[in-house]
């Protein structure tokens, strides 16, 4: 099914000459990876924090975008330029994870918002994950299918976080775009596994 991810080659071609000074700079992928984490741990906590100031949800998709930009920046750091490693593999996936579900919690502490919506939204992102990750061990590729991958669910909290922001969104539909995204997370997870086994 589309995906943003589908998007990856062409938006790493334009990062190719940043991610090339980095690693004349020294930076590694692994601190790449680890940074990103960091700083999705603190905006999120200054987020949460301070969730009475809907102005705030605007950190999102702000850092949204520039984390997207260093997800594809550790992997292609990592890759062209053999920094691959053991430990960079777990810290890619579990960064990811945590990094997630820092910027998708606070949305549970904003007026009128069901908490457990939220918190579906986080499980089943977290389970739609460890599903691609299943991949190699049942002998296929890493999965990335769609609806509703890491990129889709980037782009999408990124919109709902500018409504909450703005005040355009009022809380009903904020809930009922919450439910629809762990519904389509669960769709993600059941066509990764179908496309792996398929392989």
């Amino acid at each position: 099914m589309p995906s943003i991810y589908q998007l990856k080659p062409a938006f790493q071609g334009l990062l190719r000459p940043l991610v090339i000074r980095l690693y004349h700079a020294g930076i590694t992928a692994n601190q790449v990876t680890l940074s990103a984490a960091l700083i999705s741990l603190l905006i999120g906590g200054v987020v949460a924090l301070f969730a009475a100031q809907p102005w705030l949800f605007a950190l999102i998709p702000l850092w949204m975008l520039l984390r997207m930009a260093l997800n594809a920046i550790d992997g292609m750091l990592a890759r062209e330029f053999g920094q691959q490693s053991r430990l960079g593999a777990y810290l890619n996936e579990l960064c990811d994870i945590v990094a997630d579900a820092a910027l998708y919690l606070p949305f549970a502490l904003l007026p009128g918002v069901w908490p457990g919506a939220v918190v579906l939204v986080t499980l089943f992102a977290m389970v739609s994950e460890y599903a691609g990750v299943m991949g190699p061990l049942a002998g296929a590729s890493r999965r990335y299918d769609g609806p509703m991958g890491k990129s889709d669910r980037a782009f999408v909290f990124g919109v709902l976080a500018v409504g909450v922001a703005s005040g355009a969104l009022p809380s009903a539909w904020l809930n009922a775009f919450l439910v629809l995204i762990a519904l389509l997370c669960a769709v993600t997870t059941l066509n990764r596994v179908r496309k792996g086994l398929q392989e």
